[in-house]
């Protein structure tokens, strides 16, 4: 049986140099840090408040950060030990101030209880482990993923349990998961694929039986041939031919956007302001998949990920870290800095965000750190060659941005519908004149939220 599909891309965009260096690089699992830093907010949604404060002594897996809002996702410590401080942090992702704690570890690693519904994930037969899957009641699961604070890993960081439950006016009959990683340098999900593949594909089981979909489909770049066949042969020996097909697609940035992965294979377009469950679809990360599968079966709550580290780093590497562990222990780990460089970015070149202090910590949806010389240029005037409007995938009119923001004038902005754009930076990165295209668009969409607000 052909579990494999080939799809053509369906919008523009552009086939950018991978710069994938740590592809074959399998994941390192490194020891427990002697601190952590982990903010009271990872997620979109909802604020969260500490549980804790200085001076308690926290298990592993132990919740320290909750709220009552049902759009949010509790935090939990990452390692055991003492609360040793409590800081005021500015997140550069979302550029605001955030609360966050410092936990000084007692080096003993001492989980909070936590139950396993099976004990290994073993090859070969696994009706069992399907069987109390499907014993599950869909609540139960819910309220599982929802207790072990997951998000969206791919980036968007958007609490997971919520976009598994959506309204019921709204009929999935379509699960995309996603494990493009289009975006160069970052090879975490990659080497996920090829490393927990069976609890990537148990994740999207359970996924499975909460939403009922009609087709399932998984979405690979062609230019990760490896993880295709090691998904395509585990799918087969798991018993899942008929339910899950893998679907191949040509390497172009940015296939991994959601809305791009929906229209390549389904044919359905997103409305303007619209969400993917308004065509019948949701996507999920690989990584949230894996996730999903630890909190529902092995009780597990979200405390570690893989992240890439990569460019001007002596060793570049693939880990698995607990979260909170600081950007400089994980540059230290490689080996140290390589050469000059002048930017430090969480996530890839193009979506990433540049950060000044290495003490920010890893968070739930930091996939990779990328340390590289970029080369400053001065912004000259647009001079309307159209680039940016030829490349953007979703057929906007960046210059429109620039030229209003500019102004002030941010609610015509709105009238080129801006909140449609994903910010997958092709514009600035066509640009002849260097106009940071993405950073006005950022600014427009705070200050219309500001503005709204004020309303």
């Amino acid at each position: 049986m052909n579990i494999v599909l080939r799809k053509k891309s369906a919008f523009k965009g552009l086939h950018l140099p991978e710069d994938k260096i740590t592809a074959e690089k399998p994941i390192e699992v490194l020891p427990v840090p002697e601190k952590v830093v982990i903010p009271v907010q990872q997620s979109l949604g909802a604020p969260c408040e500490f549980l804790v404060t200085r001076g308690d002594f926290v298990k592993t897996g132990q919740k320290i950060a909750d709220s009552k809002s049902y759009v949010s996702a509790p935090v939990h410590s990452s390692i055991s030990g003492k609360v040793s401080k409590v800081i005021r942090m500015v997140n550069p992702i979302t550029s605001k101030v955030t609360d966050a704690v410092i936990i000084s570890s007692d080096g003993e690693d001492s989980w909070v209880e936590h139950s396993k519904l099976f004990d290994i994930l073993e090859l070969g037969d696994i009706s069992e482990l399907k069987k109390i899957i499907d014993n599950i009641s869909k609540e139960e699961i819910l309220k599982k993923v929802r207790e072990a604070g997951i998000v969206g890993m791919g980036g968007a960081t958007f609490p997971t349990h919520v976009k598994l439950n959506p309204p019921p006016d709204k009929k999935i009959d379509t699960v995309i998961l996603n494990g493009c990683e289009c975006e160069p340098s970052i090879t975490s999900d990659h080497r996920l694929m090829l490393e927990n593949g069976r609890e990537i594909l148990m994740g999207l089981y359970i996924i499975n039986r909460i939403l009922l979909p009609q087709n399932i489909y998984i979405g690979i770049e062609d230019n990760k041939k490896d993880a295709i066949e090691n998904l395509k042969k585990l799918i087969m020996e798991m018993g899942f031919s008929s339910l899950f097909k893998i679907v191949s697609l040509k390497s172009r940035y940015p296939m991994g956007a959601e809305k791009m992965l929906i229209k390549t294979i389904t044919g359905r377009s997103v409305p303007m302001g619209g969400l993917p469950m308004d065509v019948g679809t949701i996507v999920s990360n690989v990584a949230t998949s894996k996730s999903i599968y630890s909190a529902v079966i092995e009780g597990m709550p979200l405390i570690e990920r893989v992240v890439t580290v990569t460019g001007a780093v002596v060793n570049p590497k693939n880990f698995r870290v607990r979260l909170g562990t600081t950007v400089g222990s994980l540059i230290e780990k490689c080996g140290g800095y390589r050469g000059k460089f002048n930017s430090i970015i969480l996530g890839g070149p193009m979506m990433g965000v540049s950060v000044v202090d290495n003490e920010f910590p890893v968070i739930k949806g930091t996939n990779c750190i990328l340390v590289e010389k970029r080369r400053i240029q001065d912004e000259q005037n647009c001079i309307n060659c159209g680039r940016c409007v030829d490349i953007c995938p979703m057929n906007l009119m960046p210059l429109m941005y620039v030229r209003n923001t500019k102004k002030g004038d941010y609610e015509t902005c709105q009238e080129y519908h801006i909140g449609n754009c994903i910010e997958c930076g092709l514009c600035s990165y066509v640009c002849p004149a260097n106009i940071p295209i993405v950073g006005y668009i950022k600014t427009c969409k705070s200050e219309l939220v500001k503005r709204k607000a004020k309303k």
